[in-house]
């Protein structure tokens, strides 16, 4: 990836540029020290001067007010705030005209930051005060007062925090009053500029000791560059997010949102007072001290998937190349291209009209849809659809081009949204909700309705990242998600009344993704790269995980490591530095996948042993009991050594009834409340009341006997025999108000469950799906 400058031979002001600002992605305004706004057209390159400013009014920060106001959506911006270095922001049309002009500050103006709904505004100046300000320009209050100027201030990404510069420090203040300062020293010098990202909740600084900085929200440095020539003087995040600039004399940067640098350009152009992105992300402009304005656009961005690479080589136009047969296509667009993605088989591309559809067969005759005004801010892609995110919605389309479904819920705010945040499979799609950081909501992807009986998923922490599974049945669905503490959980998105067990599978994991053709997540695990072959053995036997497992040593992926994907057998993991690494797992546990998704068993078997690994046949044992198989688990748990669990399975196979086997193999897992449950529904009393009481749930055994009036002397001759075993007397009062005048007939009671095991027997006889299950086996 690159930037394609442009640049005027002859600059259009006469004075130095102090900040930019677009209005649409082909239009933007620059303000001067020659007290000229100009408004630059991208389409037809022409400059025209708006308005002259009063020689008084040095112009220092622009903002355009925000294009989403309460929802409602305006094509483009209609006016902005103006600060300028006579202790006054003005509030200025779009046509150039001062609608308002209120004295601020003592001294200059020196930032001044709408915020994301357009309710309020926030001003700095040289005077050391940070002031917010209501949409119409009354002061509503003085939020902090410094003893220094404050050079740049930030909106955080509810609009309920300020990030402001005071110094060498970095301060964030919560508009609530008596909130929790946080504040660190970010630079060696005076921090000049500083922004916070919507998206990925990420913060800018850049400063007079010539390093810019990446932070998280909680004052954590992810990355400081090397030191430059001179002092950065501009940064800014793409709205998306994914990317960032950086400026700074004769120097213009563009880098990830981990901070590794794409590209360095060395422009003719003074310092770079000011960078704007526009509003699709595709392309930015700087504000430039000699006089110029600078545009530069995103290019070379690349996507791989499998054996084809596609390279955005010009704004409009890709290039698709297949590495196998070295065949090359180009694909024209009418309109520049915005977002792309490839996976399963297909390219999706939106640009700023239009979304187009290829399939990797044919790049010829690509399927094209209009898109609404809004821009494309996130593709997702499953196998079955694709899920396109917008300023205004979630929209899911099949790859014909048809639009499924549009899913809702309270509070969406889709302009926030990323690919850690957004989770998309063939039957499921899950989004992390922003305003309270624990839920995320679970539609079916067909209806856009919430998933099961419509309440969200909620965690005990804040979660971070979320990604769901992409094979198996809907029933099956799990959905993984990594919390603040960056502890991995696991749990299944299909939610009926009780609460799904949500069960920690890692710790300090810091990335995951799941592979696109088997149920396999990998992870990056402190300094280990994971690979949980068969997650859901947690719910079928949790002693089993660790066994499970793949582990590689990850230090050579240095700090903050994030996957890029997972495809087939090859993980792809983008490093600190930016270079990309290709990790190769083991081909045989997707085959095994494969094998029991289609019930070849004893396929499954050969294969474990033909592969002579104990982690095969460790996930074969989860498979084949989770698939209620019972002799292939047998087979392999007695090949990993587990000989009490082989002779439990060999227990259940012997049970009469399928109501009993469903219940051990419940307990097997431990469910015992479900199994207890299952017994009792189906009458089994005596079965529920034994099971309470080789669990040694004496008191839940008594209350079953005694609730159901039946096998009372059964549970206190067991607790009567359990005590003598350790030479204890009965304390429990229950038990000795039963036992009061009950003699204890060993005889009698084996007489009672051997009737028990006969009518168990009689009623498993008469039931025709068991007899027909019976005559298959046999």
């Amino acid at each position: 990836m690159r930037l394609k400058i442009s640049l005027l031979k002859e600059p259009k002001h006469k004075e130095l540029v102090s900040c930019v600002g677009w209005t649409t992605a082909d239009e933007l305004y620059s303000c001067s020290d020659d007290h000229q706004i100009m408004k630059w057209n991208l389409l037809t390159s022409e400059t025209t001067r708006l308005v002259k400013l009063p020689d008084d009014i040095y112009p220092i920060d622009l903002h355009w007010f925000p294009r989403s106001i309460g929802g409602e959506k305006q094509s483009h911006a209609e006016s902005f705030v103006l600060t300028s270095s006579d202790g006054k922001f003005h509030l200025i049309s779009k046509l150039g005209r001062i609608e308002k002009s209120v004295d601020a500050h003592c001294g200059a103006v020196l930032a001044g930051r709408w915020n994301y709904e357009g309710t309020a505004l926030v001003t700095v100046g040289e005077d050391g005060q940070v002031k917010i300000w209501s949409k119409s320009g009354m002061l509503r209050s003085t939020l902090a007062q410094q003893g220094r100027p404050v050079y740049s201030v930030a909106w955080g990404p509810d609009s309920g925090k300020i990030l402001y510069t005071s110094g060498k420090q970095l301060i964030i203040k919560p508009l609530q009053p008596n909130a929790k300062v946080l504040q660190w020293k970010a630079h060696d010098g005076l921090i000049l500029k500083t922004d916070w990202n919507s998206v990925n909740d990420l913060i800018l600084s850049a400063g007079e000791d010539c390093k810019y900085k990446v932070w998280d929200s909680y004052g954590r440095l992810l990355y400081s560059s090397q030191p430059h020539e001179y002092p950065i003087t501009s940064v800014a995040w793409a709205v998306d997010g994914e990317l960032f600039a950086v400026g700074s004399f004769h120097t213009l940067r563009l880098c990830g949102k981990t901070g590794w640098s794409y590209t360095l350009e060395k422009p003719n152009t003074g310092s770079i007072y000011n960078i704007a992105w526009s509003i699709d992300g595709t392309q930015l402009a700087g504000a430039c001290g000699n006089g110029h304005v600078i545009f530069a656009h995103v290019v070379e961005q690349r996507w791989e998937w499998k054996n084809f690479e596609i390279t955005l080589i010009k704004r409009r136009t890709m290039e698709v190349h297949n590495v196998i047969n070295d065949a090359v296509d180009l694909l024209e667009f009418r309109d520049r291209v915005i977002k792309a993605s490839l996976n399963y088989g297909h390219l999706v591309v939106s640009t700023s009209l239009q979304c187009y559809v290829f399939s990797v067969k044919n790049w010829n005759t690509p399927l094209i849809f209009d898109l609404k005004e809004r821009t494309v801010s996130l593709i997702l892609q499953a196998e079955r659809h694709f899920l396109l995110v917008d300023g205004g919605g979630l929209y899911l389309y099949s790859y014909e081009g048809r639009l499924i479904s549009s899913p809702k819920y309270p509070g969406m705010r889709t302009d926030i949204l990323n690919a850690q945040t957004v989770s998309l499979s063939n039957d499921t799609l899950a989004v992390k909700d922003k305003a309270d950081e624990k839920v995320i909501y679970i539609f079916e992807a067909l209806s856009g309705k919430p998933l099961g009986d419509g309440k969200p998923l909620t965690h005990k922490t804040e979660i971070v990242e979320i990604a769901l599974d992409q094979k198996g049945l809907t029933s099956e669905r799990k959905i993984a998600f990594i919390d603040k503490n960056r502890d991995l959980y696991i749990t299944s998105v299909k939610r009926f009344g009780k609460e799904q067990k949500i069960v920690k599978i890692g710790t300090m994991v810091q990335t995951l993704a799941w592979n696109d053709t088997s149920n396999i997540l990998c992870g990056i695990q402190d300094t280990r790269f994971t690979v949980w072959y068969y997650p859901n053995t947690v719910y079928v036997d949790k002693d089993l995980l660790p066994k499970t497992l793949y582990e590689n040593e990850a230090s050579e992926f240095s700090k903050n490591p994030q996957i890029v994907h997972f495809i087939g057998n090859l993980v792809t993991i983008r490093r600190s530095d930016g270079s990309l690494t290709h990790l190769n797992i083991s081909p045989y546990p997707a085959i095994l996948h494969e094998y029991v998704s289609s019930s070849k068993w004893e396929d499954a078997v050969r294969l474990c042993r033909f592969a002579e690994d104990q982690t095969m046949w460790t996930c074969l044992a989860a498979m084949a009991f989770a698939n209620k198989e019972m002799a292939t688990a047998e087979i392999a748990y007695a090949s990993i050594g587990e000989i009490d669990k082989v002779q439990y399975i060999n227990s259940i196979k012997d049970l009469p009834s399928k109501e009993s086997r469903m219940a051990h193999m419940l307990l097997f897992s431990g469910n015992s409340q479900e199994a207890e449950t299952l017994l009792l529904q189906t009458g089994l009393i005596y079965q529920a009341i034994q099971v309470n009481i080789n669990l040694y749930n004496w008191d839940r055994a008594l209350e079953l006997a005694v609730k159901h009036k039946t096998h009372v002397d059964t549970v206190l001759a067991y607790r009567q025999k359990f005590l003598e075993d350790f030479g204890r007397k009965e304390t429990n009062k229950r038990f000795l108000q039963y036992a009061e005048g009950l003699e204890v007939d060993w005889n009698k009671i084996k007489a009672k469950i051997e009737m028990e095991i006969a009518k168990e027997r009689e009623r498993a006889a008469a039931s025709p799906a068991v007899r027909a299950s019976v005559t298959v086996q046999q």
